[in-house]
């Protein structure tokens, strides 16, 4: 069965955001600041990418 509308939202917010977090970590990379904001960066897109991979599993 393929992905409904809400699922294929919910991936498309989340790939917008592992955009927007992949912006940020490159800037944190560049300017490190606060030595802890690019591993958790790094942290939060695993985490989008395992809710995108947890949608395609359930549909």
């Amino acid at each position: 069965m393929g992905l409904n509308k809400k699922q294929k939202k919910q991936i498309d917010v989340a790939k917008k955001k592992i955009q927007n977090l992949q912006t940020l970590l490159n800037a944190a990379r560049a300017q490190p600041d606060d030595p802890q904001e690019a591993p958790r960066l790094e942290g939060e897109i695993v985490k989008q990418k395992q809710l995108i991979a947890d949608i395609q599993k359930e549909g």
